[in-house]
């Protein structure tokens, strides 16, 4: 099969869908690899680590999409490449389709097959290939939020973790996942007052056994939440519900029980955002304020960390890579039922019920 790689071109993404490494894999067993100049320099992979592993090298975005017939990025397209994807083109990345109409009937217009990344499923029902990214961006969302914190950011001038005599800020985590675990797993580790809801009373109790003793847990309700909006500083949003728009939990009236300068962290931008006042920032801009509160709901967070990132997320999907190069995405996802899941779009139909009822297609 021939993969492309193009350069992530969203606002301030330096990650590349596979690392040289990977790249060797592909060509290998026989693949051809094409990578456009300079995708990986933003992960710290240079051109020339590419060609020792056997890939090729094309100039531009456009020649890798001509060639592919698998294309393999991080990324949703954007609209500048919606022209650029072929029918029957498999496109393998991350797509959010549930929070995106625009690019939802653009890959149903180019007739390509669309695999997401976030929808992929292993024989427990977990997600394999939102799960690295899950990790990073968890423990980004506190460090981010520590920052937005501080008095020249907006924020209230609190330190997380306090220090001896004065008492640590209070961090409220809603969603007891892999964004929510490492969230409050890096907020405990950074000293500060923790409280992680979940509606599932089986995870609250794991995550009551192996988190650290300055992390509480608390069943989500609108009333509890509310109760806990007053004393807290820095609110983490980490719901997530496969493939599907997020619910929002916290309304724009809860907004004036925060006090000024508090700090919400949305990690579920990506599928709508948690919050109903979050809209899409960038890592150039990443934060607004409402009502005297700061958001951060920058979309690609893990893209702050290139080089981790892209380490990370090509060891949980080069395997699927290689599945689907070596059979055809076809017989690929007959036999892999997991992988099937990750189908989105296809041949211009919705075949992933949460986005075609997003959208009520």
């Amino acid at each position: 099969m021939i993969v492309g790689i193009p350069k992530e071109i969203k606002n301030n993404e330096n990650r590349v869908a596979l690392t040289p490494a990977g790249a060797k894999e592909l060509v290998r067993r026989g693949h051809t690899v094409y990578v456009q100049h300079s995708a990986g320099e933003g992960s710290s992979f240079s051109d020339a680590e590419y060609q020792a592993a056997g890939a090729e090298l094309l100039p531009t975005i456009g020649d890798v999409y001509r060639l592919a017939e698998m294309i393999m990025k991080v990324k949703e397209p954007i609209a500048s490449e919606y022209p650029l994807v072929k029918k029957s083109q498999l496109l393998f990345t991350y797509f959010h389709f549930a929070s995106d109409k625009a690019l939802t009937l653009a890959m149903m217009k180019s007739g390509a097959v669309c695999l997401a990344y976030e929808t992929v499923e292993n024989k427990d029902k977990a997600l394999p290939l939102l799960i690295p990214m899950s990790e990073v961006a968890g423990r980004m969302s506190v460090q981010e939020g520590a920052r937005f914190l501080e008095k020249p950011q907006g924020g209230k001038g609190i330190l997380l973790g306090g220090v001896p005599g004065v008492k640590p800020a209070k961090a409220l985590v809603l969603g007891g996942g892999v964004v929510g675990y490492n969230a409050a797993l890096m907020a405990a580790g950074m000293g500060a007052d923790v409280t992680i809801a979940d509606l599932s009373l089986v995870r609250l109790r794991y995550l009551n056994e192996v988190m650290p003793l300055n992390v509480k847990t608390l069943y989500s309700s609108t009333h509890n939440v509310e109760q806990e909006l007053p004393s807290t500083d820095l609110v983490i949003g980490a719901v997530l519900v496969a493939g599907a728009k997020a619910p929002h939990l916290i309304s724009r009236d809860m907004l004036k029980l925060l006090k000024p300068g508090s700090v919400l962290v949305d990690v579920a931008i990506d599928q709508g955002g948690c919050f109903e006042t979050s809209r899409p920032t960038t890592h150039a801009e990443p934060v607004y304020e409402i009502d005297g509160v700061i958001h951060y709901c920058v979309a690609n967070i893990p893209g702050a960390v290139p080089q981790t990132s892209t380490l990370a997320l090509t060891n949980a999907t080069l395997p699927y890579a290689l599945k689907l190069a070596e059979q055809g995405w076809q017989q690929a996802c007959e036999e892999d039922r997991g992988l099937g899941k990750g189908l989105n779009i296809v041949d211009g139909k919705i075949v992933y019920p949460a986005v075609a009822e997003a959208f009520g297609l």
